[in-house]
C-alpha cells in the first residue's frame, strides 16, 4: 500500500446532483477531488502504470479527477473520495506478473472432442428420419 500526502490533494466542495430535494440546491456536499500524478511524491514506476491506465478521469495533464457524491454530508464524501483514490494507487502498487503461454492438456482436449461428438449425437437424433 503506498501513503498519498493530503497536501497533493486539492479538494473542493461544490454542488451534488441528483434528487435530494431543497438541501441539493442549498448545501455543497459533493467533493470534487483533483490529484495531479505527474507532481505527486508516488514512485515514478507507479507514475507510470497509473498513467497508462485507460480511465477517463485521468486528464492529458495527468490529473486525475473524481467526483464524490454518494452521501448526503460533505464529511463522508470526503473520506470517500480519498479512500477510492487510495484504491486506483493501490491498483496499480505492485506490477503485474507477466502471463506465460501454455497449452490444453491432452486430457482437456479428449474432453472437448467428447463432448463436441455428444452435442453432434444429439442434433443428428432431433433430425427426421431419412428414407
Amino acid at each position: 500500500m503506498i501513503a498519498i500526502n493530503t497536501l497533493e490533494v486539492e479538494i473542493s466542495a461544490i454542488r451534488a446532483q441528483g434528487a435530494g430535494g431543497q438541501n441539493v440546491n442549498k448545501v455543497s456536499t459533493a467533493i470534487h477531488l483533483r490529484f495531479n500524478v505527474l507532481t505527486s511524491s508516488l514512485p515514478e514506476a507507479v507514475k507510470e502504470r497509473l498513467l497508462a491506465l485507460p480511465d477517463g478521469r485521468i486528464t492529458s495533464d495527468g490529473v486525475f479527477v473524481l467526483k464524490a457524491q454518494r452521501y448526503r454530508t460533505q464529511e463522508q464524501n470526503r473520506v470517500d473520495a480519498f479512500v477510492r483514490l487510495q484504491g486506483w494507487v493501490n491498483s496499480v502498487a505492485e506490477p503485474q506478473k507477466p502471463r506465460r503461454a501454455t497449452k490444453p492438456s491432452y486430457a482437456s482436449k479428449l474432453r472437448r472432442l467428447e463432448s463436441k461428438s455428444q452435442r453432434a449425437n444429439t442434433k443428428q437424433l432431433r433430425s427426421k428420419p431419412q428414407d
